[in-house]
């Protein structure tokens, strides 16, 4: 194998690793920005709901309490679950790829059931009662999700009014939802899950399509660089070595003594052309003798 291919092939390999390299980086800068702008929208919407269930809790809900009677249940004044689920409801009516549960083990409301994994976030926070808040990815049907959660604890009467004893509920309650589930919860229990869901599928998708076209364009780059080297290679390297090499065999045999080496390059190759026509003019010389 020639100095030329053997030079090619070493430079193809640096080259395609640099690509592929540069591919990888781009892909992993581009999945790490849309993680952290899916957590920043999901912060924002979280932190709405919240403060939305916040002010219900500490200004609407006593007042409402005061005006109704104890066994009459409205559950869009009187429930913070409901309030929150209805609140989001409209909120994402302009919005897609965002979500929002209360995923509870045993909900009134039965879409509020937590699934598996919701199940497995919420033993999660049962577990580590230090555990303020969990945040990741995910997946479902087949697409990525940014999660963040945090855990829902039974918070003495005010939820035991509706979810301790069934025979101390308000009858309004029973009878729009039953006496069956969302009962004799403890006070302290981790219940449930408040979880945001934003899709990252699209920004993934995104991520994959620019790291392929960088991709592309290095090795684009890369053929129009081997193609300069190689013709680089061929005219100011190869050729002249090979011109060089059959001079140095003529003049060791004697032959076209006369003929001088025409190579002119003002680099090494130069050097070595001006210290074989000096061997010949050496040469020349001696054979004169």
């Amino acid at each position: 194998m020639g100095i030329r291919s053997r030079f090619m092939i070493i430079m193809a390999i640096i080259f395609g690793v640099a690509t592929v390299g540069i591919g990888a980086s781009s892909y992993l800068f581009s999945k790490r920005n849309a993680m952290l702008e899916a957590k920043s929208k999901g912060e924002l919407i979280f932190n709405y709901i919240l403060a939305t269930r916040d002010f219900y809790t500490e200004k609407q809900r006593p007042l409402i309490m005061e005006v109704f009677e104890k066994d009459r249940f409205y559950p869009e004044l009187m429930s913070g679950f409901v309030l929150t689920r209805g609140t989001f409801d409209i909120f994402k009516k302009n919005l897609t790829g965002y979500n929002f549960k209360q995923a509870t083990l045993d909900p009134l409301f039965p879409p509020n059931k937590a699934d598996e994994w919701e199940t497995q976030l919420i033993r999660k926070f049962a577990g580590q009662p230090e555990l303020k808040a969990d945040e990741g990815t995910m997946e479902r049907n087949g697409e990525t999700f940014f999660y963040l959660a945090k855990p829902i604890k039974v918070a003495g009467k005010d939820c035991l009014r509706c979810h301790g004893d069934v025979n101390d509920a308000p009858k309004d309650q029973v009878e729009i939802y039953g006496s069956t589930n969302g009962y004799n919860w403890k006070n302290g229990e981790t219940v449930a899950a408040y979880v945001v869901y934003v899709s990252v599928e699209e920004a993934l998708a995104n991520a994959r399509k620019g790291a392929i076209t960088l991709y592309l364009i290095g090795a684009g780059c890369l053929l129009v660089a081997l193609i300069g080297i190689w013709l680089f290679m061929d005219r100011f390297v190869v050729n002249p070595i090979v011109r060089l090499s059959i001079k140095a065999e003529e003049i060791s045999l004697g032959k076209n003594m006369e003929e001088s080496v025409s190579i002119k390059q003002n680099d090494e190759i130069g050097a070595l052309a001006s210290a074989i026509e000096r061997l010949r003019m050496s040469m020349v010389r001696i054979l004169k003798r």
